[in-house]
């Protein structure tokens, strides 16, 4: 019984080791993603940060999460909002929406014009684009 509690707590030591371990070398690849994804270091900053995230790996990544933490959130703020407003503007292109009710109702009476919907569909047109 002893033999087993002794391989039980092993594996428990062993699965936290792991853990811990991944844990480190997902914050040291997030510190370099970030650091070459910055648009605003200088090459030569970015070369330093680099040796030293490279030969000091986790009291480098430690000192970069410090250093530049609050940098790295605002910088990943900004992309996300940047991704967000070019999918809208992706979204609003293939939908072919137009934000304006006088280019809902011009494309309506262009539609009416060629035949395509009759003075009722117009009329439904009109009343939606100006709600």
């Amino acid at each position: 019984m002893d033999s087993m509690t002794n391989d039980f707590g092993e594996v428990l030591l062993w699965s936290f080791w792991f853990f811990i371990w991944i844990a480190a070398l997902m914050v040291w690849f997030r510190c370099l993603f970030d650091l070459f994804g910055d648009h605003t270091l200088s090459g030569w900053g970015k070369a330093g940060w680099a040796i030293l995230l490279i030969f000091v790996p986790w009291v480098g990544a430690l000192i970069y999460l410090i250093a530049r933490g609050r940098s790295m959130t605002e910088r990943q703020m900004a992309k996300a909002a940047e991704l967000q407003a070019a999918q809208a503007d992706y979204v609003r292109e293939v939908a072919g929406t137009s934000n304006s009710a006088a280019d809902q109702i011009a494309t309506a009476k262009a539609l009416l014009d060629s035949g395509a919907i009759d003075q009722s569909e117009f009329d439904t047109l009109k009343a939606k684009a100006l709600v």
